[in-house]
């Protein structure tokens, strides 16, 4: 529950920091940090408007895409308090019940009838099905490494005293950023600013999202961030008693928010053919993790 509560106040600021620092470093003064969320709320006082081409799908997939992200919140743990939900192997119902969320949004953009938002909808599920290997390979090496299977028990277990260790943890933070910013629909992989048809990926899925459920949409991309900061977070909190705990977490969540708004700002976005081949990268770097591993463990020499 603790979890939950951080990461629910954590997805209030995340997304202005962001757009704070975009603005920061492009010499603008830019809006308040709470202003991305004071624009979903008046998302969500208005009604959704529904095309008659549509059917019921389009109408319950963006409710169903915001309780998946609600559901893989849940099992997220603080340190060595577990999440509301915790069993042995929660890390791969927490990747599925996400893909049952995109698969959700896939399928109401399909559901449009419009072949341009059926082109984003392959994209998107092209790079989801590219960046889960980097995700499973990235938890297995850890749970190979601590003996868990669960998300608490792994980062409980999970301590750092060699290089290699050290190594390890960086590579691991560096790929669950680069993961974030896929699934998050985030720079180098898409922008969600722009209006250029031929790039557009996850912006072209929502064109004819309105109202209630574009609000749902919008924060859940917030929840989704806060939530991938809290496991870069759990790898910081174990070691230090609950007081200063909550602070490490939500400064873990500030610097994330920064990164991610640096990222944005000086990274250009790639080619769409370069795409996949930069995802798959971040399956090369999880295999570097599990070889570390098995080094640590004495598996090979």
């Amino acid at each position: 529950m603790i979890s939950l509560v951080l990461i629910l106040i954590a997805s209030l600021f995340f997304m202005g920091i962001i757009i704070r620092t975009k603005s920061i470093t492009s010499g603008r003064k830019g809006p308040g940090i709470f202003q991305p969320m004071k624009d979903i709320v008046r998302l969500w006082k208005k009604g959704a408007v529904y095309s008659e081409t549509t059917s019921f799908i389009f109408q319950i997939a963006p409710s169903i895409y915001f309780a998946s992200i609600l559901m893989a919140v849940l099992v997220i743990p603080f340190g060595s308090y577990g999440g509301v939900i915790s069993f042995n192997g929660d890390f791969v119902f927490f990747a599925y019940v996400l893909a049952l969320g995109k698969f959700f949004s896939i399928i109401g953009a399909l559901d449009t009838g419009s072949s341009f938002e059926g082109m984003g909808a392959s994209r998107e599920a092209l790079y989801s099905l590219l960046a889960e290997p980097a995700f499973f390979i990235l938890m297995g090496s850890f749970a190979l490494f601590t003996g868990h299977t669960s998300f608490v028990d792994i980062f409980t277990s999970l301590h750092f005293g060699t290089y290699i260790s050290y190594a390890l943890g960086i590579l691991a933070t560096f790929i669950l950023i680069m993961i974030a910013m896929i699934e998050n629909s985030r720079m180098p992989i898409d922008d969600p600013k722009t209006h250029l048809e031929l790039t557009m990926v996850h912006e072209v899925m929502i064109l004819d999202n309105s109202g209630f459920d574009l609000g749902l949409i919008l924060y859940g991309t917030h929840l989704k961030f806060a939530m991938y900061g809290a496991l870069i977070a759990n790898f910081f909190t174990d070691s230090f008693p609950f007081y200063i705990s909550i602070p490490i977490f939500l400064a873990v969540q500030f610097i994330f928010a920064i990164i991610v708004g640096m990222l944005e700002s000086f990274n250009a976005r790639f080619r769409m053919g370069n795409n996949a081949q930069f995802i798959f990268t971040l399956t090369s770097l999880s295999l570097l993790i599990f070889f570390g591993v098995l080094l640590i463990l004495k598996k090979i020499i």
